[in-house]
């Protein structure tokens, strides 16, 4: 799995690629860690290339989620998310916690 992050001028943006399962969410879960101890709370996660997502990488996106939306900072927006991705997070019960949108563009204009 790779994570790749790039702040922008109104939020930070992740892209992940590979499967997010209990083996590499440390990956994932050290870049949002180091952008939520850097003070910033506004999250676009670029999921086109998620491949599968494992209960571990959904709490780690719940964790992340409460984190950024505690004192009404922030939040976390899932973008580009995938057909299998999507209907995981539908089967969890989970896509009302997160915005998701089409388009990276949308995503990150949202902020």
């Amino acid at each position: 799995m790779e994570v790749t992050a790039k702040q922008l001028r109104r939020c930070d943006l992740v892209t992940a690629v590979g499967r997010i399962d209990t083996s590499t969410v440390k990956i994932l879960s050290d870049a949002l860690t180091e952008i939520k101890n850097a003070g910033r709370y506004k999250i676009v996660l670029n999921m086109r290339d998620v491949t599968y997502i494992s209960s571990a990488g959904l709490s780690e996106l719940i964790d992340t989620q409460n984190t950024c939306k505690q004192l009404n900072r922030g939040e976390l927006i899932l973008a580009e998310v995938p057909p299998r991705v999507r209907e995981v997070l539908n089967l969890a019960g989970l896509t009302p916690l997160f915005r998701l949108f089409d388009a990276e563009s949308d995503a990150v204009g949202s902020f």
